[in-house]
């Protein structure tokens, strides 16, 4: 080292060229500019999701306490609907409009998208839609870390890591997964391939969000530890069971949002009107039931499903809220509601399957988790940071099945076929593994 230090100061070019051929040299360099960028998209980005959890527990505890304000939803979505339609502009794609940046990059995204989506969710959750929160995390976090590529003019190249950045980091920092974070950024982008030449951003703004945003002093949920059966043959094959349905769940969740979307466009032609009158039908079925179990977060319901066994519909009218809630306009994330879906589903299934319930619980909260993103390894990690490693082996096993019973379907419209599932797709589409 010191040989290179002195070839610098010296000014021997040719003895600083020849250290230069070391692949570490360059390394070092990268390791410092991706450090400096990912801390200080971390920052901003663990910053922006303290201030969002903090505000949907405040509009959550809120809506609680004053439920006639439910009876508003419609015209939230018409402040939502016309607020998308007349100022979002490429913004309102989303989350595909992310994974559509780092695939294929055009331009910088948008740093209008941040403000928009915080404000849709907020809205959303006080006036009661059933919508979650990574959405609006992973969109807040993808338009902050890009402002860094327009501000630094950096490369084509650098420009997709930091939209991958932001995705990662907003992910982490609204779950408080930081592994689960970083892989999902790297692996959510195309079905069966990874983006390793990312890795490092996506670990280090997975790590410094995280960071930021408990340094805030948000909390994040905490859930029980699951009672984890020994390793048997039964246990693994009722495992794959549950992955199935899990997996057929997921699938159906996938499936139904882009319904509800289609019934709502074909239906009725103006835009922001989709939301209200979605937000009327969603206020009149709450008031059906005559309860707020099955909107906005629900995660009351979801701690209560590794203790509490669920009833069999449970997972079905979340389901179907959420989808519907999405479908027709509003904003959020879909993420929160699959763990309710796979959770309240996991415990209701321990009425019939001889595992134990929060075990059963926590394999539906990653699993249908897993078969909606389309992310399995990211789920996995999820799965033992929340829970622990030592049902590591059950959860990854269930989030495989799951991700393979989903089929080629996703909540994410735009992720592409890298690799395909299975080699059934294949023989299906008359194709070749190459």
């Amino acid at each position: 080292m010191q040989s290179i230090f002195g070839s610098i100061f010296s000014g021997n070019i040719m003895e600083f060229k020849r250290w230069m051929k070391f692949e570490q040299f360059p390394l070092l360099v990268y390791l410092v500019k991706w450090f400096v960028l990912s801390a200080l998209a971390g920052v901003f980005i663990g910053s922006a999701s303290a201030l969002l959890l903090l505000s949907l527990s405040w509009a959550t505890n809120y809506r609680e306490g004053h439920l006639w304000i439910i009876a508003l939803l419609p015209l939230a979505g018409f402040l939502i609907g016309a607020m998308y339609h007349y100022w979002a502009g490429s913004a309102s794609r989303g989350n595909n409009f992310l994974i559509e940046e780092i695939r294929s990059p055009r331009d910088i995204i948008p740093f209008k998208m941040a403000p928009m989506v915080y404000i849709g969710t907020v809205l959303t959750h006080l006036f009661g839609g059933s919508a979650g929160r990574e959405g609006t995390g992973v969109q807040m976090g993808g338009a902050i870390a890009d402002q860094f590529s327009k501000f630094l003019h950096l490369s084509r190249h650098d420009h997709q890591v930091m939209v991958l950045i932001g995705i990662s980091a907003g992910f982490a920092s609204v779950f408080g997964t930081p592994l689960a974070g970083a892989v999902f950024g790297l692996e959510v982008i195309i079905i069966g391939r990874m983006r390793y030449e990312s890795i490092l951003p996506a670990f280090l703004s997975a790590i410094f969000a995280h960071l930021t945003c408990h340094s805030w002093g948000i909390a994040h949920t905490h859930y029980p530890s699951l009672s984890v059966p020994s390793l048997s043959v039964e246990s693994i094959l009722w495992v794959a069971l549950c992955g199935i349905a899990f997996g057929m769940v997921a699938m159906c969740f996938s499936r139904c949002i882009t319904l509800w979307g289609a019934v709502a466009k074909r239906w009725v032609a103006y835009p922001p009107l989709r939301p209200v009158l979605g937000g009327g039908v969603i206020a009149l079925v709450v008031w059906l039931l005559g309860t707020t179990k099955y909107i906005g977060l629900g995660v009351p319901t979801i701690v209560a499903s590794f203790a509490e066994q669920q009833q069999w519909y449970d997972f079905l009218l979340k389901l179907l809220l959420t989808t519907f809630t999405i479908g027709v306009g509003f904003k959020g994330g879909e993420v929160t509601p699959l763990f309710f879906v796979g959770a309240t589903l996991g415990s209701a299934l321990s009425a019939i399957v001889p595992l134990p319930m929060s075990f059963l619980a926590g394999l539906g909260f990653v699993a249908v988790f897993a078969g909606a993103t389309n992310t399995p390894i990211a789920c996995t990690l999820m799965g033992i940071e929340l829970f622990g490693a030592e049902g590591g082996l059950y959860l990854g096993l269930a989030c495989v099945i799951a991700y393979l019973f989903s089929g080629h379907t996703g909540i994410y419209t735009s992720q592409v076929i890298g690799s395909p599932k299975h080699n059934a797709f294949l023989r299906m589409k008359g194709k070749t593994l190459k």
